[in-house]
């Protein structure tokens, strides 16, 4: 019974670890993504220097914040993540949107309550939305969240 307890306990304390660190990786991506509010868009772009798309936006975050390398576009990031229901989205999951007649044409990172934030378009910068606003519920495609890290690569 002994054995029984301490096996479980140590369980426990595994799963707590994991939780917390799970949670800080989460506050940290929210946090870095905010901290990019203002970048402008940039077709192509993947630096805070340059500018951003939403895919690029996406994958440098995640790069800088957790260490993977998520695929460069947005259709391959919806590809290479765990689908969950709209219902389940926690801060630092991904949302995809239909804005160019193609589904997940276009990515942002939930932040919580219902917003999300992300580099919009040319002439645009980064900056949160909310996805009741009739144009982004319009064109929902799905949430994913990034779980399964063998689908990324480990960033070098």
């Amino acid at each position: 019974m002994e054995d029984k307890n301490v096996m479980t306990s140590s369980v426990m304390t595994q799963i707590d670890a994991v939780r917390h660190d799970v949670a800080d990786k989460t506050s940290g991506l929210v946090v870095t993504a905010m901290g990019l509010l203002g970048v402008p868009y940039r077709r192509g772009g993947t630096s805070a220097e340059t500018g951003f798309d939403c895919s690029g936006f996406v994958r440098a975050i995640y790069s800088q914040t957790i260490g993977l390398v998520l695929p460069r576009r947005a259709n391959e990031q919806a590809a290479a993540t765990q689908t969950i229901d709209k219902k389940e989205l926690q801060p630092g999951d991904l949302v995809f949107f239909n804005t160019m007649r193609r589904t997940f044409s276009h990515v942002g990172i939930y932040i919580g309550d219902g917003k999300f934030v992300h580099s919009p378009r040319t002439g645009e910068t980064v900056r949160v939305e909310d996805m009741q606003a009739a144009y982004w519920k319009k064109r929902f495609n799905g949430a994913r969240r990034v779980v399964d890290y063998s689908l990324t690569t480990q960033a070098q």
